[in-house]
């Protein structure tokens, strides 16, 4: 019985998607939710799952085209599971529905060999360039980790994933491909074409660049390369002309000393580990000191519409996440409500997720102020974009020992600059130097968050 494969019902607030990548082509096998192709919308990478065991009969939608929900993508015809895995052996297929990249294979005999296995010797089907399919997780792979050991040819079942229930994540695979031996020289006794593995630094270009970029150049060569933006970066180029051009952006700098801070984390960081199971690092602190900033200043908490000011009485905290495929924000909705180790288990469950391409859409819809944190790259200032329709932004940078005046003494403390962009429109220069002020008194004393003094 033939099946067809549709776009899923897309969120509310997006109404179309790119269809990426395919991860099967006609005449491969499929189990039941397999992911079989990935669906880029502006905010998150969506998932499109086998409904049944089967085998591609037809794709109608080439990867790079614009869908809509409910459009049909491609035809699976449904068979038992034992067919199904009758259907992954290459003898099954037809030499025309075979991918490309089986065109790779690095010696006639393997080929030969790949071709002629039978089911019961091959439990997984082997591509012809000698390493097995992706099957960890049973196909559910993060899209970005799937591109990766895909491009690159590699067995998952090889690498140590650090994730979730032994899942693997991109800095398994880029750290694998770090470690991992080129075999061009055993390609080059065999005549044949193997892609040249790549160095973990190299590895976020590669996944970001087509997979038929050259090996190598020759010295002194003028290259260029010409690729179209993803529909995230897009969007977030979009997203911040905008901002650019509707508000009055203004920004202002103050200085902190973390002292106290780190002195107070440092006391309980391995007590907080051991009793909520999560790292005590300083993103809660810049939260809860936020908080109680906008407690007093809400101006700052509130956004534009209009000729109207709208003054969100509640606190959804959008933490800025740098991703291969560009800056996501998602909320910590009613921060204000939740303690330290709330916020840091929800702050490093949306990190794995982000890097992991898993966020829902629902992670990164809403917020009232956003804080962002350039320092982890080892930013010392800047001046960040309001995340528009919001009228605030924090800049947090590097913590940096440097000598400072205290009582008539020059002494060495960890210092951090801070920075708030806010909308003049609607935010005077006062209260945005008063906003910043209290989040600096609320970390030099953090007692004061605790206290709710």
């Amino acid at each position: 019985m033939s099946t067809e494969i549709r776009v899923p019902q897309l969120p509310e607030s997006v109404a179309d998607a790119t269809l990426v990548t395919w991860h099967k082509q006609p005449g491969d096998p499929i189990r039941r939710d397999e992911n079989l192709a990935d669906l880029e919308t502006d905010k998150v990478v969506l998932e499109v799952p086998a409904p049944s065991n089967g085998v591609m009969q037809e794709i109608r939608v080439p990867s790079g085209t614009v869908v809509t929900s409910g459009q049909v993508l491609a035809v699976i015809e449904e068979v038992a599971g034992a067919a199904a895995a009758a259907a992954a052996t290459p003898t099954t297929r037809p030499a025309a529905d075979r991918p490309a990249r089986e065109a790779l294979a690095p010696t006639p005999a393997r080929a030969a060999n790949a071709a002629t296995a039978s089911p019961a010797a091959a439990p997984k089907r082997v591509a012809s360039a000698g390493v097995a399919e992706p099957a960890r997780d049973g196909g559910r792979l993060s899209p970005s980790v799937r591109r990766l050991v895909e491009e690159n040819h590699l067995d998952p079942a090889a690498i140590r994933g650090s994730g979730r229930d032994g899942r693997l994540t991109k800095a398994d695979v880029v750290d694998y491909l770090g470690r991992a031996p080129a075999p061009v020289a055993a390609a080059t006794a065999a005549g044949a074409a193997v892609p040249t593995p790549i160095g973990a630094g190299a590895a976020t270009a590669l996944a970001r660049t087509p997979a038929t970029r050259p090996a190598a150049t020759v010295a002194g060569a003028r290259t260029e390369q010409r690729v179209p933006m993803t529909r995230l970066r897009a969007r977030i180029a979009q997203r911040l002309v905008e901002a650019q051009s509707t508000q009055a952006l203004l920004t202002t700098f103050n200085e902190v000393d973390l002292t106290a801070t780190q002195e107070l984390r440092s006391r309980y960081k391995e007590r907080f580990e051991k009793d909520f199971g999560v790292k005590l690092g300083f993103m809660s602190f810049f939260v809860k000191a936020s908080i109680a900033a906008l407690r007093r200043f809400p101006v700052l908490n509130a956004s534009v519409d209009g000729n109207d000011i709208i003054y969100h009485e509640y606190y959804d905290i959008g933490v800025a996440v740098s991703t291969d495929r560009g800056l996501v924000v998602p909320i910590v909705r009613d921060a204000d409500t939740k303690e330290f180790a709330a916020i840091e288990k929800e702050v490093a469950d949306y990190a794995r997720k982000a890097r992991e391409g898993s966020l829902a859409i629902e992670d990164l819809t809403g917020g009232t102020f956003t804080i962002t944190n350039g320092g982890v790259f080892g930013s010392l200032m800047s001046t960040p974009i309001v995340n528009a329709p919001q009228s605030a932004i924090l800049g947090m940078h590097k913590v940096q020992e440097r000598p400072v005046v205290v009582a008539g003494q020059i002494v060495v403390r960890p210092m951090m600059y801070l920075a708030v962009t806010y909308d003049h429109r609607i935010i005077d220069g006062r209260e945005a130097v008063q906003f910043l002020v209290a989040i600096k008194d609320a970390l030099e004393d953090p007692g004061r968050m605790l206290l709710g003094i």
